[in-house]
């Protein structure tokens, strides 16, 4: 019995594993631009690789210290498609969450708010346990 059950394990696996040559396209990217720094009150992050990825963005602690301290980020990432043609996406993301903007992006997805999403105090406080 123990070897049946090990054996549909293994054939599961085996047929869940990523094709061979999936796995070598998303592997073989080469790296040839990498920042990785922390600033006095934020970090600076740039990635570039062979295959057209690149990745930068700059986060800045605003409120430092005071009850509604946060992390506000800036930054942007672009990728070639599998139709040729390059994207990219900018977005920030802090207190009024995560906005990105881009040509490819419905126009619903990348609407700056002028409000915060308004989520009760109750509701936050039991998402803190309280």
């Amino acid at each position: 019995m123990k070897l049946i059950l090990f054996l549909v394990g293994f054939l599961a696996f085996a047929a869940a594993r990523p094709q061979l040559q999936q796995f070598v396209q998303n592997v073989g990217a080469k790296t040839i631009r990498y920042v990785n720094e922390l600033t006095g009150t934020g970090y600076k992050f740039a990635i570039e690789q062979d295959d057209g990825q690149k990745k930068f963005e700059i986060g800045e602690l605003v409120n430092e210290g005071k009850e509604n301290e946060s992390l506000a980020v800036k930054g942007y990432y672009s990728y070639v498609g599998d139709d040729g043609k390059t994207y990219e996406v900018g977005y920030t993301a802090d207190e009024n969450g995560f906005q990105p903007e881009g040509e490819h992006i419905p126009p619903a997805a990348s609407v700056k708010r002028t409000k915060p999403l308004g989520i009760s105090s109750g509701a936050l406080a039991s998402l803190a346990g309280r």
